[in-house]
């Protein structure tokens, strides 16, 4: 997950609920498989769409806090916030096809 910053606990009120505009958090940590077969896809849809929705990742080991507050109980988890909300969760690796029909509302 080259291109997509980390966000922390700490840091989550300010870059994601308070954004304006879409956030997607990709809920992550190290040791998950299916995390780094969704990594480059996430990468290759922030290139392509990164001016439209907020790109971010969050290591659930690092950071416990905000993945309990959201119930993140799977990973990958990658929900998408907008005016504070979660408006979108994806549980688990999908093909790029699927994850850009998943967030075609945000992307378009």
């Amino acid at each position: 997950m080259a291109n997509i910053s980390a966000v922390t606990d700490a840091e989550f009120d300010t870059q994601v609920l308070q954004s304006d505009k879409p956030v997607l958090v990709d809920f992550w940590a190290e040791w998950c498989g299916p995390c780094r077969q969704v990594a480059p896809i996430l990468d290759e849809i922030a290139d392509a769409h990164g001016d439209k929705i907020t790109f971010l990742k969050m290591n659930v080991d690092e950071n416990p806090v905000t993945p309990a507050s959201y119930r993140v109980t799977g990973i990958p988890t990658i929900n998408v916030y907008s005016g504070g909300e979660v408006v979108k969760s994806i549980v688990g690796a999908k093909p790029k096809a699927a994850m850009l029909k998943e967030l075609d509302s945000f992307i378009a």
